[in-house]
């Protein structure tokens, strides 16, 4: 089933190249090779700054550039997923042992798939570039060919298609593989200096000029450059003073990350140190684009975290960063965009310098400490289909894994919303179903309850207040206080608002809908955005940031509804149960005055929620926790534990803060 996912991967991302007019595919290298590229003309390379590679990468290619421009596409594009097929295989093969027969079938696949969907290697395949064979040649010099002499040869050359690659030579030296340090910087002298011959004028251009290709290409401050010089410039920095920090700074993380590299390549974890590494070659060159960033992906072998239940934060941190745009992972929120247009780098640092890898000799490398889990609880209906393997965890999840997802499931919700729009008509002539249907039902009382409201000034500010304000705030407070203080009951909430709202998206889909306020010929008052103009065609659209008719169901109820329901169940105080009851009502009669939403959006909401909550009780089972049975209790520490609040108890047994013992739920 994996090597049919990489197949329809391959095939998707060729699709992709040649689906682009000859104009806009392969762009970077149709301006070398393409009518009067910069390989076909007699001047030097570097002269319209559209050729970023090494003199030596252009003395290789020179050669190809007419073969290149007949099979330009196909060709091209085919050999480049061929490459990065073997990197995966290779990667896949040099995993540190012991490796379980699972993860020798599986790891080829995954990381193969992995790869394809990684931002540098897709990158790389729509511009036509060739920063996969560097990787390549590094772990085909450090995995696969025997005798010191050809690993140097092939470090050697990687490095002078891509100098940075160069600290692969210092990490031969520093485990003691000198002569193949030796041989890699006498093959990169060599094919500097051919090329240098061949083309003195290009050669001074790049490694004089323009300081090892320095300012070639796109501006070095653009958001592409994922280096510390980027980064530099994009905070400010500039002139003599940018320049001594960078070297300074650059300094220290050859300094830390090597030394890292190092134990870890004498800990048997040679690929985790090529990975390292390459992460500090990335941040150390000068430039670093997107396509490579290859380096960062192989950091998602190393092994963090002495738990279970943390085991896979780094590689699922890595995965997303990689794999996703910054816009995606972090909101569009002005604090954070230092964060946010710097997160490769980020992560290419953390793996150098920070990232604390387990080492093999650790007693929890193979063993890591077992996540807690509730008993099993019986389903209260016997046909209802419970999945054993989704158990009750008693902890709660890692906290910047938990922001990561929520974060980049909302930001897929968005996409999924706004990809779901409908022409105007067919949204109006489902309104005006949803209309007959309510006054066949005699519950068509929007109308009169918008033009009510309207009237009375205050209390149209406040449904319109309140429709704009409380629709995340209270959401994500609930699940904020939840995490804090009852995590078991924080994951299966959480659940049942995601099942809910993935169930939305299909309704969004499927019946794109006018709420009230779109419709025109029944005269209702859009309070919250203002008099439409329903003479212009694009009317409907408001902005571009979201789908207006995506309203049935209406989450506005939903979210709000699911709320209730949680605040009811899981509140201790009466109060407090009354506040959770007063929020759906309010939001109801919001939705319906402001104009926003049918009666039956909100019946569409309610019903969403109400399979949310069904599907997470048929996936986890009943509420209430059992104690964990013997067996359970034997893998645990036989002294004193601590349940997941972080209270100490005399009870070996973890409980749940907040939860009834096993029979008085």
């Amino acid at each position: 089933m994996l090597w049919l996912v990489v197949a329809a991967l391959a095939v998707r991302q060729m699709a992709v190249v040649l689906r682009q007019p000859p104009g806009e595919r392969l762009t970077d290298l149709e301006t070398w090779i393409g009518e009067n590229g910069v390989l076909h003309v007699t001047g030097s390379l570097y002269d319209t700054d559209r050729f970023t590679g090494t003199p030596f990468a252009g003395l290789v290619l020179k050669p190809l550039a007419r073969t290149a421009e007949q099979s330009l596409g196909v060709a091209w594009t085919f050999g480049s997923l061929l490459l990065v097929a073997a990197l995966g295989i290779i990667a896949a093969r040099a995993l540190p042992s012991p490796v379980s027969r699972r993860t020798t079938l599986l790891a080829a696949p995954v990381a193969i798939s992995l790869l394809m969907l990684s931002l540098p290697v897709r990158n790389a395949l729509n511009l036509g570039q060739t920063s996969i064979l560097p990787v390549l040649l590094v772990l085909v010099a450090c995995f696969t060919v025997r005798g010191e002499r050809a690993s140097g040869v092939l470090i050697g050359i990687a490095a002078a298609l891509q100098p940075a690659v160069l600290l692969f030579a210092v990490l031969l030296w520093l485990t003691g593989r000198r002569r193949a340090a030796l041989t890699g910087g006498v093959a990169f002298a060599a094919c500097t200096a051919l090329a240098w011959a061949a083309m003195p004028h290009d050669s001074w251009t790049y490694w004089v000029h323009h300081v090892a290709g320095a300012g070639l290409g796109d501006q070095a401050d653009s958001l592409a450059n994922q280096s510390l010089h980027g980064a530099l410039l994009r905070f400010g920095l500039e002139g003599p003073l940018e320049i001594a920090l960078f070297l300074v700074l650059a300094a220290a993380v050859c300094w830390f990350g090597l030394r890292r590299a190092t134990r870890y390549a004498r800990d048997g974890q040679l690929l985790l140190a090529v990975a390292v590494t390459g992460c500090v070659a990335v941040a150390v060159s000068p430039t670093a684009w997107q396509h490579q960033l290859l380096w960062v992906l192989l950091a998602v072998v190393g092994r963090v975290g002495k738990r279970a239940s943390d085991r896979m934060v780094w590689p699922a941190v890595v995965v997303l960063v990689i794999t996703l745009p910054g816009k995606m992972l972090l909101p569009n929120i002005e604090a954070v965009f230092p964060v946010r247009d710097n997160v490769l780098l980020i992560a290419a640092l953390g793996a150098a310098c920070a990232a604390p890898f387990l080492p093999r000799t650790s007693p929890h490398w193979q063993q890591p400490v077992p996540t807690a889990y509730a008993a099993p609880v019986p389903a209260r209906w016997s046909r209802v289909p419970l999945l054993p393997v989704w158990r009750r965890v008693l902890s709660r999840p890692n906290l910047l894994l938990e922001l990561l997802l929520i974060r980049v499931v909302y930001s897929a919700y968005q996409y999924v919303r706004l990809a779901a729009t409908a022409d105007r008509a067919t949204a109006e002539h489902h309104g005006r179903q949803i209309h007959s249907a309510e006054q066949w039902l005699h519950i068509d009382f929007e109308h009169w309850v918008n033009h009510t409201v309207v009237s009375v000034t205050w209390l149209r500010d406040f449904f319109d207040y309140y429709y704009s304000t409380f629709h995340f705030i209270v959401p994500l407070a609930i699940l904020g206080v939840l995490y804090v203080r009852r995590p078991a009951d924080y994951r299966w909430v959480r659940s049942s608002i995601g099942f809910a709202t993935l169930l939305a998206l299909v309704g969004f889909w499927l019946y794109p809908l006018a709420p009230p306020r779109l419709m025109p010929g029944l005269g209702f008052i859009d309070t919250v955005h203002g008099v439409q103009d329903f003479a212009k065609p694009d009317y409907g659209t408001l902005t571009g940031v979201t789908n207006q008719y995506a309203a049935m169901p209406s989450l506005h109820f939903g979210w709000s509804l699911w709320c209730g329901v949680v605040i009811v169940m899981l509140a201790p105080k009466v109060w407090m149960k009354l506040l959770g009851v007063l929020h759906p009502l309010f939001t109801v009669s919001t939705i319906i005055a402001t104009g926003n939403h049918w009666v039956l959006d909100a019946v569409g909401g309610a019903t969403v929620v109400a399979l949310g909550f069904g599907l997470t009780h048929v996936l986890s089972g009943p509420r209430r926790l059992q104690e964990p049975e013997p067996a359970a209790k034997a893998a645990g520490p036989p002294a004193v534990t601590r349940p997941p609040d972080g209270m100490a108890v005399s009870d070996p047994v973890p409980r749940v803060s907040g939860e009834a013992p096993a029979g008085k739920a």
